[in-house]
């Protein structure tokens, strides 16, 4: 999976004449030269790129991750896009809304949830303004993970005067963020990057939470406006608070979208254990005819 210098796989598929199948989730010379710590960068691209190409079935997370593989020379045909999952019975029998609430002494709030790595552009910040306006005082942020932007977040929060319906509870074990989520009224995705199969949007739809997220293509994928969460065009002024808004203020949506969102991962087997179903199939079918010679 970690592509960046490493030809282990395709020397090995040379060596043994066994297929080559690659798990792609970003591409990550483009992503490691924007964020930092990358060295020897032409060597990091072209090793990269060459990697990719000498796959014999390459599988990306996303369809928009597809394109941008075709665009650096891989094969379309040796292309299936596998969406990252969950494994179900992590999420199964959780508790309800208003007992996971009770539980975290949330009972009074509307709770807006976001799990995972707290980065500048996950527009968290634009959720606390939002705790800020007037009429959502009933409103808190649950924040489950931690990450480079959390001190900023709670600093904004105390000048905004909503620290005290701001509550990071930092990182947790796998096996406890759905004891969190559970307790969300909405799920917040606020913001997302253009190629990613979010892991927490799987976890939000398997604990059948109403979701709020961008309409982007790598997202639409997945979630359909007004169906299985409320989507927002991250390109116009306040959008995001105009979605949240049409969540906060409508219980009955909330209820429905979270319905549908649970449907989601058993009909479309967003699921590790059908993920490995997939690879193996394919990897037989590479096997069968004697492809990776």
């Amino acid at each position: 999976r970690h592509h960046l210098y490493l030809l282990a796989g395709a020397w090995l598929k040379r060596r043994t004449g066994i297929p080559y199948v690659l798990e792609v989730n970003s591409p990550l010379y483009e992503e490691r030269s924007k964020n930092g710590g990358i060295a020897l960068r032409s060597i990091a691209r072209s090793t990269e790129r060459w990697v990719w190409r000498q796959a014999d079935a390459v599988l990306p997370v996303t369809q928009v991750l597809a394109e941008i593989l075709v665009n650096s020379g891989v094969r379309r045909a040796r292309i299936t896009v596998v969406p990252n999952g969950i494994h179900p019975e992590r999420f199964a029998g959780y508790e309800s809304l208003a007992a996971a609430k009770q539980r975290l002494g949330l009972q009074d709030y509307l709770v807006l949830g976001f799990t995972g790595f707290v980065r500048d552009w996950n527009a968290l910040d634009r959720v606390i303004g939002y705790l800020a306006r007037k009429g959502n005082e009933h409103c808190m942020l649950l924040l489950v993970g931690d990450g480079p932007a959390r001190s900023a977040l709670e600093a904004l929060a105390v000048s905004m005067g909503v620290a005290d319906r701001v509550r990071i509870v930092g990182v947790v074990g796998r096996d406890e963020i759905r004891n969190y989520v559970a307790a969300f009224d909405v799920a917040l995705q606020p913001a997302a990057n253009p190629y990613a199969s979010p892991l927490k949007l799987f976890e939000y739809l398997a604990l059948g939470r109403a979701i709020v997220a961008p309409a982007q293509p790598n997202l639409l994928e997945v979630l359909r406006d007004g169906e299985d969460a409320v989507l927002f065009d991250p390109l116009v002024a306040n959008a995001l608070e105009a979605a949240l808004d049409r969540l906060v203020h409508a219980p009955q949506l909330r209820e429905a979208l979270g319905r549908q969102a649970a449907t989601l991962i058993a009909s479309r087997d967003y699921t590790w254990s059908g993920n490995a179903r997939r690879v193996a199939q394919l990897s037989l079918e590479l096997a069968a005819r004697g492809v990776g010679g």
